[in-house]
């Protein structure tokens, strides 16, 4: 899939999850509701270079961000899911954290 196309196809995935949104709140509501709904948990991948497992996804006590609950050596972590560097195979469902970046780059 080149780049134009994988565009479009993040968006008809932030078209499906906003559909009925009346505000970026709803949106946003919509697009992390997608994901913990499609993104399968747990998955590998790097913080800072060490290798962390992906438990779950959490909401942000503010703004429109998405966090990762991380565990490394034994203690749970949160962090900004832009943080992490994915490690192939990226967990199934991967497409609607990528429309999640994608909509806060064009909506904020």
């Amino acid at each position: 899939m080149d780049k134009n196309q994988k565009r479009k196809h993040l968006l008809r995935l932030i078209e499906e999850a906003t559909v009925d949104c009346y505000d970026q709140h709803e949106q946003h509501s919509g697009l992390l509701t997608m994901i913990a709904d499609r993104v399968e948990c747990p998955f590998h991948a790097r913080v800072i270079g060490e290798e962390v497992k992906v438990t779950e996804f959490a909401w942000p006590k503010g703004g429109y961000g998405l966090l990762a609950v991380c565990e490394y050596n034994g203690k749970q972590y949160k962090v900004d899911v832009n943080s992490l560097e994915w490690v192939e195979p990226y967990p199934e469902g991967f497409e609607w954290i990528e429309a999640h970046r994608l909509w806060r780059e064009e909506s904020l």
